[in-house]
């Protein structure tokens, strides 16, 4: 007996896969006006960023001097330790957020692909 022809599931991936990028790249065009809404308000929510990881930051450490000084009896200095840590935590937070934006002119971000040339160089003593 023969069996009927089983349908190639790759031809059907295929067809629901063009049809689902064709759909996003729609989105993409009709989000085109919202990218240029956010890029204008991008210095403003990066400086909220910086501002919300610094207070984050010491209000973390005042609560936990605060909280063992009263467990420990040792007011205030266990306050005024977890303050400098919590200064120090918030300095870093804001040197993390900011080590990918430079001032210089075709500085990139870590993590975006190199661009070919005079970085090549650079990339391949860095990975020997």
């Amino acid at each position: 007996m023969t069996e009927p022809e089983s349908p190639n599931p790759h031809k059907d991936f295929d067809s629901r896969l063009r049809a689902a990028r064709d759909e996003q790249d729609k989105g993409k065009k009709s989000s085109k006006s919202k990218d240029d809404a956010a890029k204008s308000g991008s210095g403003l929510g990066l400086a909220f960023r910086i501002t919300s990881d610094i207070v984050a930051a010491l209000a973390v450490g005042v609560v936990i001097g605060v909280l063992l000084d009263r467990w420990l009896g040792t007011s205030p200095w266990l306050l005024i330790v977890f303050f400098i840590f919590g200064s120090a935590a918030g300095i870093l937070n804001v040197f993390r957020t900011m080590e990918g934006y430079g001032y210089a002119a075709g500085y990139r971000k870590t993590g975006a692909p190199p661009k070919p040339g005079a970085d090549d160089e650079a990339n391949k003593r860095n990975k020997q």
